[in-house]
């Protein structure tokens, strides 16, 4: 481990700590510039392909999907510890499942399954998008599911 101060590869750990995800937090100290500073390790695990719809295979990325649920969860009161658990349990599903390839379609029921549960706007703003809702009357229906019939009984 390079010490992030002056470069030096002769560092000690101090004390060691695990998170609530899996990961490992070392602080650590530099023997030569006497600075410290912490470490995060993560165990990488392999995931599988993603089978596109136009046949094309990719590496899954975690980022890219990352992506897609802070725009959905974007000022809503959804935490960046919320939405790494939820991409946690995302790639844990996937990784269990032991196949080398999974349909892309698959990973995004899960998101979408997951968003229902964490938060009702995040989901209908990533299933306007994901779903194809094609129209108004499409994401009316969506809400009104969500809402257990009550938006359609204050219509009347």
């Amino acid at each position: 481990m390079l010490c992030p101060f002056c470069n030096s590869d002769t560092t000690q750990v101090v004390d060691t700590d695990h998170d609530s995800r899996g990961g490992v937090r070392r602080r650590r100290k530099c023997v030569k510039c006497n600075q410290r500073f912490s470490t995060h390790e993560r165990a990488v695990r392999t995931t599988p392909y993603v089978a596109k719809r136009d046949g094309r295979t990719e590496p899954f990325d975690r980022e890219k999907l990352l992506r897609g649920i802070r725009v959905a969860c974007a000022k809503r009161p959804v935490s960046e510890s919320q939405i790494q658990r939820m991409l946690d349990g995302i790639e844990a599903q996937l990784q269990m499942r032991g196949k080398p390839e999974v349909p892309g379609r698959m990973i995004g029921d899960i998101v979408i399954a997951s968003l229902k549960e964490l938060d009702h706007i995040a989901y209908i703003r990533y299933a306007i998008v994901y779903l194809g809702f094609e129209d108004l009357h499409a994401v009316r229906k969506e809400i009104d599911d969500l809402l257990g019939g009550e938006s359609a009984i204050a219509a009347r």
